[in-house]
């Protein structure tokens, strides 16, 4: 099925939550978001800038086990990368405000 490039990430966030509708694949991109979140926030904090190379590394470890391992999809941000990355960080702010679930 040929994807169709969404003009605005209002358009595409329902398409990203569908991407990550596995409870797994939520709770991966979670735990790989949060770490991501403190290895940003210690390495500025004790000046250490050199660790914020591990954040993507961390974060996408996290995320593409869950889309390969348990949602069986590729992720979205071989389809739209900023849109994606806006896409991770809402989803995990209302995983952390209830607003949406695992």
């Amino acid at each position: 099925m040929e994807y169709k490039r969404l003009e605005t990430f209002k358009e595409f966030y329902p398409f990203y939550l569908n991407e990550h509708s596995n409870k797994i694949c939520r709770i991966l991109h979670f735990v790989g978001t949060t770490l991501l979140l403190i290895i940003l926030a210690y390495a500025l904090y004790t000046s250490q800038y050199k660790l914020i190379w591990f954040c993507p590394l961390v974060g996408y470890a996290f995320a593409w086990t869950g889309h390969f391992v348990f949602e069986k999809n590729r992720p979205a941000t071989f389809k739209q990368p900023l849109f994606s990355l806006m896409g991770a960080f809402k989803m995990w702010w209302q995983l952390v405000t209830k607003k949406i679930y695992f």
